[in-house]
């Protein structure tokens, strides 16, 4: 059982050592900071979606943008599309794949971001709602595990962190470029929390 462990824990090393290692990648994770950085700094907001693990991460994104990162500092404006009782409701009444895209038309703006999860890039939910955002004027920051997915044609940017053959591994990365994008975020709105 203890080389079961280590070997994960060695394939999730390989994992991060790759995209660490992927200059076109780490240029994406810095564009994708800078659309979220000239959306907020505009007055607009971040929405983000997934599903499953996705959209934890993206209930993430939002709530640490929203509550708190390391320091205090006044909140930011994101929220992540996770209302079951909205979800279940337009999924009922228009079909699973528009539960992303309706809250999108209703709510988003010109200026605000989409921040878009799919592990396969290829989420008829996910990708409905990058194509909706874009269609209001949005921009749309995709986070994918598998390159030239449908998702990356619609995004401004797509970061992809492809890992192997599972979702674990590419969700295993998700969070850290989540974490490196909030904390570039308030790097440039709130200097003051990095002496």
């Amino acid at each position: 059982m203890i080389e079961h462990i280590r070997a994960n824990l060695v394939e999730a090393r390989e994992a991060l050592d790759h995209l660490i290692n992927d200059d076109a990648q780490l240029a994406n994770v810095e564009a994708g900071a800078a659309l979220l950085i000239d959306s907020l700094r505009s007055g607009r907001r971040v929405i983000s979606c997934g599903n499953g693990g996705s959209m934890c991460d993206a209930m993430h994104l939002a709530e640490e943008l929203s509550g708190r990162f390391r320091e205090n500092r006044p909140a930011m404006a994101a929220v992540a599309i996770s209302d079951p009782s909205y979800i279940t409701c337009v999924a009922n009444d228009y079909g699973y794949d528009q539960v992303f895209a309706r809250f999108v038309e209703g709510n988003g703006s010109a200026g605000d971001v989409l921040f878009a999860i799919s592990t396969s890039g290829s989420s008829a939910s996910v990708v409905l709602a990058a194509q909706a955002a874009r269609a209001k004027g949005m921009r749309v920051v995709g986070l994918t595990g598998r390159p030239g997915s449908q998702l990356e044609q619609c995004a401004d940017i797509c970061i992809c962190t492809s890992a192997g053959r599972y979702a674990d591994r590419v969700q295993e990365l998700h969070i850290k470029v989540i974490h490196i994008l909030i904390e570039l975020v308030e790097r440039a709105l709130q200097p003051l929390n990095y002496p």
